[in-house]
């Protein structure tokens, strides 16, 4: 396909000699390599549009390096912020694109553009089309350039990227917390992470884990002692979704009829946790509902191990939590730093292209993940939660329980290679399926059923969230 008319006569007129590469064709399923992961490899130049009162700007940068938005609004004087997804998706629609071309002056907006593109000798560009990129040479790049803006306004991912194992998840946690308390923020972490006490309900469910006479009128008395509980697990269990025969009226009906003890077991803690923290009233937009997300994961993560064959499957109920549980980081990030949190919301719009790791070790140099494993720790939940969370964006990790992370990797990037939920879509490498013992084509079908359910797991969703 050829490049899109808009990109095209901008070049013409600018009489720039300009090449194309194509996009190559990821060899395992003869599909083009994922965008976002194609402009990332190459550190190719993406475009990004930014808005405030006063209009929009395109911003363009390479695609793996994080746009510092303070750093703009400074250099601009103004208070941009990022332009919905919503008015992106119409503006590539009302002019023929894929995504946004990284050449300055698109539809006349004032664009800056990063000053370390200009140290390259050859650069690489977003076309607007997803089947190729345009390639130039700076002198011809910088004759683009003429009316742009150019100035630094990002740094490197690749060092935030970094998961850093030598230095233990508490020290990280209480230097950022140092660092925030020099910034004189009011929420202040001393010695701990101040956060609501495990519900009375939650430590009873995690004393009966590790009983091994306990049996399904235990578990129905404690989840029966909480009416809220009783009723997010009982309609969970009657919700079309598991389509069980007849009327479910109470939770040993649950138990006994739909999702077995196991399942029961672990969704009422995971309920119940998620019951100790506030849910944020912003976030960053594209982001499911927490409840939405945790109930699309735990489903999809349900799928993906009833496709494992049966000798190397691990416990169906405990990768259940797990996926319930993967976001529980972003509830601790929004209770504990409310003014980081904002922050964070407000970067995470603008690096659309960035996963959210990066973002918090950029603003807090500590992540989501790192915060929840170390709080599980601390609440004595089993050690493959622990584990799970604490790795799920770590594809490289081979220690105990890696196979509950790598499960959380796997639906993570599946639903967003879907449009479900807030990130870029990137390749899932082969290594992981074949750790896992799962079949990439029966990944993708049990996603394909995940999307058939959306209004039931969302019908689901709907009845976890407080308001109801």
């Amino acid at each position: 396909m050829p490049v899109p008319a808009s990109v095209q006569s901008l070049l013409q007129h600018k009489n720039v000699a300009y090449g194309l590469a194509a996009t190559p064709y990821n060899d395992e399923n003869k599909r083009l390599i994922w965008h976002d992961q194609y402009l990332r490899d190459m550190s190719a130049a993406k475009s990004l549009i930014l808005q405030d009162e006063q209009g929009r700007v395109q911003i363009i940068i390479a695609a793996d390096r994080l746009l510092d938005l303070k750093a703009v609004n400074r250099k601009m004087g103004r208070e941009l912020h990022a332009t919905s997804r919503e008015d992106i998706r119409k503006f590539c629609a009302s002019h023929k694109l894929d995504s946004i071309p990284a050449l300055p002056k698109l539809a006349g907006l004032l664009t800056v553009v990063d000053k370390h593109l200009l140290d390259r000798t050859e650069l690489l560009l977003d076309s607007g089309n997803e089947d190729q990129l345009v390639r130039l040479g700076r002198d011809e790049f910088e004759q683009i350039l003429a009316d742009a803006i150019i100035c630094d306004i990002s740094v490197p991912l690749a060092p935030l990227e970094i998961d850093d194992s030598t230095i233990s998840d508490t020290d990280q946690i209480l230097g950022a917390v140092r660092n925030f308390t020099t910034l004189r923020i009011k929420q202040r972490l001393e010695e701990t992470l101040e956060l609501p006490p495990l519900s009375e309900t939650a430590q009873r469910i995690i004393k009966l884990r590790v009983n091994p006479n306990a049996d399904i009128s235990d578990l129905a008395q404690i989840v029966e002692t909480d009416p809220s509980l009783t009723a997010q697990v009982v309609s969970w269990a009657a919700s079309p979704y598991y389509s069980a025969p007849g009327k479910i009226k109470s939770v040993h009906d649950a138990i006994v009829r739909v999702l077995g003890f196991d399942m029961v077991l672990n969704l009422a803690l995971g309920l119940s946790l998620g019951k100790t923290m506030t849910l944020p009233k912003e976030g960053p937009h594209g982001t499911l509902p927490y409840w939405q997300q945790a109930v699309y994961m735990a489903a999809m993560i349900e799928g993906l191990v009833t496709a494992i064959p049966r000798e190397y499957r691990p416990s169906f109920g405990m990768a259940y939590l797990c996926g319930l549980l993967h976001n529980f980081g972003y509830l601790i990030l929004a209770e504990v730093f409310p003014p980081y949190f904002h922050s964070y919301c407000e970067l995470a719009d603008a690096n659309p292209h960035v996963n959210h790791q990066a973002i918090e070790r950029h603003l807090l140099g500590v992540t989501r993940e790192q915060l929840a494993s170390t709080l599980m720790s601390l609440w004595s939940m089993p050690e493959e939660v622990v584990i799970s969370l604490r790795h799920q964006n770590n594809p490289d990790y081979q220690g105990e329980h890696a196979n509950y992370a790598k499960l959380i990797f796997v639906a993570q990037r599946l639903l967003h290679q879907h449009n479900i939920g807030q990130g870029p879509k990137l390749e899932i490498p082969q290594q992981i399926f074949d750790d896992l013992h799962l079949d990439p084509e029966k990944a993708q079908q049990t996603m394909l059923n995940i999307l058939e359910s959306g209004p039931d797991l969302q019908h689901i969703a709907q009845d976890l969230s407080p308001h109801h």
